[in-house]
């Protein structure tokens, strides 16, 4: 009898986000991510038991990397200002994760409502951490951020063609946002 083959979880996430990126949401299917991985359906089920505890799963990987990113980069600096900032550079910098947030959201929202509150949360914090900015600061963390998530969505819903040189000169004028003293 032979060794039962072991299935790596973060692997099939990973399938699970190529997925989403390359068929959309809708394509997001148990057979299709069994594909992607080279396993059964079984055997993707026997990880997430469902569609919607993958998407929850997509969704929580996601959000921990932000977290524990976000914490690195305003450790020495804890201010609601910081936590702005540190959102700015995360979505500014991030070439290769960016897709997958993209694909994680849209798969997350248009599966059920209880996914879209997860997601309002979020923002509500971020926004919130603008709102407790100082008050000198605390339109321009508004602006900036709202300005980082607009450039995010259109360039990651493929709303028009931004090329790494507009996003960089983009980002560039996002921080000069905050770090103008007015």
């Amino acid at each position: 009898m032979g060794r039962r083959k072991v299935i790596d979880r973060e692997s099939v996430l990973d399938c699970a986000e190529r997925v989403v990126t390359e068929l959309g949401a809708a394509g997001l299917t148990i057979d299709a991510v069994a594909k992607s991985a080279g396993i059964t359906k079984g055997g993707v089920q026997s990880c997430f038991g469902s569609k919607e505890a993958m998407i929850a799963a997509m969704l929580s990987r996601w959000s921990e990397d932000y977290a524990r990113r976000a914490a690195l980069l305003s450790e020495a600096d804890s201010t609601p200002a910081a936590r702005v900032r540190s959102h700015i550079d995360i979505t500014a910098e991030d070439e290769t994760n960016t897709n997958s947030r993209s694909a994680t959201l849209l798969s997350a929202l248009l599966q059920s409502p209880e996914y879209l509150s997860d997601v309002r949360k979020w923002y509500a914090d971020r926004l919130r951490d603008c709102r407790e900015c100082e008050a000198g600061e605390r339109e321009r963390a508004l602006l900036a951020f709202l300005a980082t998530e607009g450039l995010f969505f259109i360039r990651y819903l493929h709303l028009a063609d931004v090329s790494l040189h507009e996003w960089e000169d983009s980002f560039s004028l996002v921080r000069q946002l905050l770090s103008d003293q007015k």
